[in-house]
């Protein structure tokens, strides 16, 4: 099995192997802090104090500020929270973080000594792990969204389908017969991706009652068809819809109902008639949490479900009030959904994530353009070999990853291609670990013509329509050598329209021009991740959402 080094145990069904290193990682941690279980809504018990807030929380209207870590989509959040602190003199000073990073932040305890309470987009996941209850004393639901599938309209009916009618079946049938293309977010790193895979598995099993390892093995064959047609995955909801804006060869996004209505793209939105897998977004209070703050957290919530928050949330957001009578804004049909079962276990969840990583989802194929420059050499090289070792943990099967290190040009005796062979992964795994420690520093800086070298390395090789592809490209300086920054231009603009599709992740890191890795990234589709302020194996482990 795999190394989960950084993560809980796995604990996954006899015969498979645990996922790669982050997705355990993060997998784990969210199965572990999402145990906020069934909490009472009274924030029962007193806690101890964390040196958090301000104010006094029990006096009616008394100025009082938590902290609160929270989903990063919940920034829309901000006008209705303004208007909660006027009503009830409690200001939420917001946090925000990827879910999944969220989670691993209350699974190893680091939440509770920064932080009042979590608002996450749901808790379903992390109920599989009753142990980390105790970390969590209370949550509230605020309002919902269920998973849906958004599509261009002349797709609506070009298919002759009626939105209000479309099953998980349907949707499979058109994808199965190549007629409908979609792009999603990553289930071991979004929590929109695991509910969307949850409900794609529940809808297509035809489960009853929580999904089993039965349901997921029986349903197989579908999904295997089904995750072919995928055809964009992120890391953020955000930057899906982004890039989908670029791509029309991608029909469909699947994500919350509310994120589909906000991209400010003409989307037909559907809500499978067979059911949905739907976020609540629970206000949960930490354990830790001062008596004060579970008292301003009580007010907080007491006025959010008030049915005046409620309308102006489900205005602002498009979410869908939790408080029976309040009318829904405008986009959001009324009809109902049946919510579809949840895993009813970890190791079946643990399980669902495997095999959308390693054998459902389409595979990877990625060039690594490495600077191994001189003014690597040190520290900066060590940590380049170190993350990259690290990061080879976390690779998939099937996956297909080139390194190609460069300096005044393309070091073309030291490019190697690796495929990672399910029936034996360590073989890739342990050359690629080794070429990482091998690396040595030398030369001048040759950005340009190294891009065009791995996209040109790119369009010679297989499988480019049946992959995900894209370059990663972490340099730590200026260019010096080679092709200058309008040459690049001239030769990506030249490319034919499947090669555009691959973006180039640019990974600033000590000396690197900023503003020319961010412009690689808006020409091609890409987006710029941040080493300066983290670790540069942080910086590679975010990348995998989006490959």
């Amino acid at each position: 099995m795999r190394s989960t080094s950084r993560g809980l145990p796995r604990g996954l069904p006899r015969g498979t192997r645990s996922l790669p290193r982050r997705a355990a990682s993060t997998a784990a941690a969210l199965l572990a802090a999402l145990s906020l279980a069934a909490c009472t809504a009274d924030g029962g018990g007193s806690g101890s104090s964390n040196g958090g807030g301000t104010g006094k929380g029990g006096e009616a209207g008394a100025p009082y500020t938590l902290r609160v870590l929270a989903s990063s989509e919940l920034s829309d959040m901000e006008p209705v929270l303004e208007e909660a602190r006027k009503k009830t003199g409690v200001t939420v000073e917001p946090t925000y973080a990827g879910t999944l990073d969220a989670v691993e932040r209350i699974a190893s305890g680091a939440a509770e000594k920064s932080y009042d309470a979590v608002w996450l987009s749901s808790n379903d996941y992390l109920r599989l792990r009753p142990d980390t209850a105790k970390r969590i004393t209370a949550e509230t639901p605020i309002m919902t969204s269920p998973v849906a599938l958004g599509l261009r309209p002349e797709k609506v009916s070009a298919l002759g389908w009626d939105p209000a009618k479309v099953t998980w079946s349907q949707i499979h049938k058109a994808v199965a017969e190549k007629k409908l293309g979609y792009g999603m977010t990553d289930p071991a790193r979004s929590n929109s991706g695991f509910s969307a895979l949850v409900s794609i598995a529940s809808g297509l099993s035809g489960a009853q009652s929580a999904l089993t390892e039965q349901n997921v093995t029986a349903a197989t064959p579908k999904l295997k068809e089904f995750f072919g047609g995928q055809k964009l995955t992120s890391g953020s909801s955000g930057w899906l819809a982004t890039a989908w804006s670029r791509r029309e060869d991608v029909d469909a996004l699947i994500n919350y109902e509310s994120v589909l209505l906000s991209t400010g793209k003409e989307l037909t939105v559907v809500r499978p008639a067979d059911g949905v897998v739907t976020a609540d977004y629970p206000f949960t209070l930490l354990t830790a949490a001062s008596p004060d703050a579970k008292q301003a957290a009580a007010r907080l919530t007491a006025h959010l479900r008030t049915p005046d928050a409620q309308r102006l949330i489900t205005q602002r957001t498009l979410r869908r009030p939790v408080v029976p009578g309040v009318e829904l804004a405008k986009p959001l049909a009324a009809d109902q959904r049946r919510e579809l079962p949840f895993p009813g276990s970890r190791a079946v969840a643990d399980g669902l994530l495997d095999a959308y990583e390693n054998k459902l989802r389409r595979p990877s194929r990625t060039v690594y353009v490495l600077d191994t420059s001189g003014s690597m050499e040190g520290e900066r090289l060590a940590r380049l070999r170190s993350a990259f070792a690290e990061l080879t943990e976390d690779f998939r099967d099937r996956e297909t990853v080139t390194v190609m290190p460069f300096g005044s040009s393309v070091k073309r005796n030291e490019v190697r291609t690796y495929t990672v062979d399910p029936a034996a992964p360590k073989k890739a795994i342990g050359a690629m670990r080794a070429q990482a420690n091998g690396l040595s520093a030398s030369g001048g800086t040759a950005i340009y013509s190294s891009l065009e070298e791995a996209y040109e390395h790119l369009g010679t090789g297989r499988g480019g329509a049946d992959t995900f592809t894209s370059i990663v490209l972490m340099t730590d300086g200026e260019n010096t050598d080679g092709a200058p920054a309008a040459a690049f231009d001239a030769f990506y603009r030249d490319l034919p329209p499947a090669q555009k599709r691959t973006p180039v992740f640019p990974i600033v890191f000590g000396d690197s021009d900023r503003a020319a890795l961010d412009h690689i990234a808006g020409l091609t589709g890409g987006r710029l991740f941040d080493a300066t302020k983290g670790s540069l194996d942080g910086a590679f482990e975010e990348i995998r959402g989006y490959q």
